[in-house]
């Protein structure tokens, strides 16, 4: 694939603020269609350290409010500020995602990548949770780590040579996530897909020197890929 936004982030910089499959990249490519209008006001849902938010609001134009629950704000906008951000186009907050501190309706659309499949699992998070931050016919995108199928009774050795089972309970294939959100009342699926990016997004991760990658790396060069994905999910509240 063409990363053009992505390309325009430094390679170091991005190798040591990612936090898993490259961020950028899934932030990208979970974009494509100009599904957010330049200017809305969005919620950044499991920022992490603040790379895609600041992708969002660089390159997309949005108002972004960037919410973690494990990552330091003041950290976070020292870093968005080195990139000539300032606090009117991107707002760090530390926060969980079960007890959002925003007015209901605030929001114009949330994106969440890589993160979504930590909190997101429980079947009334959606509607009770986070749909009523939402405005009326606004957009929920999640770039979700899952599986190509569930296969958590038979768990292959290479994705256990990195990862425990009580990890990879996190992780689910395109049908068990559609059937969470086809129960939730008031949201429409709208598009669910494989994403294209997941080995070039996983590759740059694992190049990646830190303990973690260093970590993940063992499961990938195993096959672990043939068994993960990344699933997109674009949702409208009706």
């Amino acid at each position: 694939m063409e990363f053009p936004k992505t390309n325009h982030f430094d390679k170091n910089l991005v190798r040591a603020k990612i936090m898993g499959p490259n961020t950028l990249k899934l932030t990208e490519e979970l974009l494509e269609g100009e599904l957010i209008a330049p200017g809305s006001i969005v919620l950044d849902l499991g920022s992490g350290c603040g790379i895609s938010s600041a992708m969002l609001a660089r390159e997309y134009g949005l108002v972004t409010y960037a919410a973690d629950l494990w990552s330091d704000p003041s950290q976070n906008m020292r870093f968005l500020e080195s990139l000539g951000l300032t606090n009117r186009q991107v707002v760090p907050i530390k926060a969980d995602a079960n007890v959002l501190p925003f007015a209901h309706g605030f929001f114009d659309a949330v994106v969440s990548v890589d993160s979504y499949n930590y909190f997101g699992r429980e079947p009334k998070y959606l509607e009770y949770k986070l749909l009523p931050y939402l405005k009326r016919g606004g957009r929920i995108l999640l770039a979700i780590p899952g599986m190509v199928r569930d296969c958590h009774d038979d768990l292959p050795a290479c994705l256990l040579a990195s990862w425990t089972p009580e990890q990879l309970d996190y992780m689910h294939d395109m049908a068990w996530w559609r059937a969470i959100f086809e129960q939730t009342p008031g949201v429409e699926v709208t598009d669910m897909r494989e994403m294209s990016c997941t080995q070039e997004a996983w590759a740059d991760w694992v190049e990646c020197d830190n303990d973690y990658a260093r970590g993940d790396r063992v499961a990938v060069k195993a096959g672990a890929l043939d068994y993960l994905n990344t699933i997109k999910v674009v949702l409208r509240k009706s």
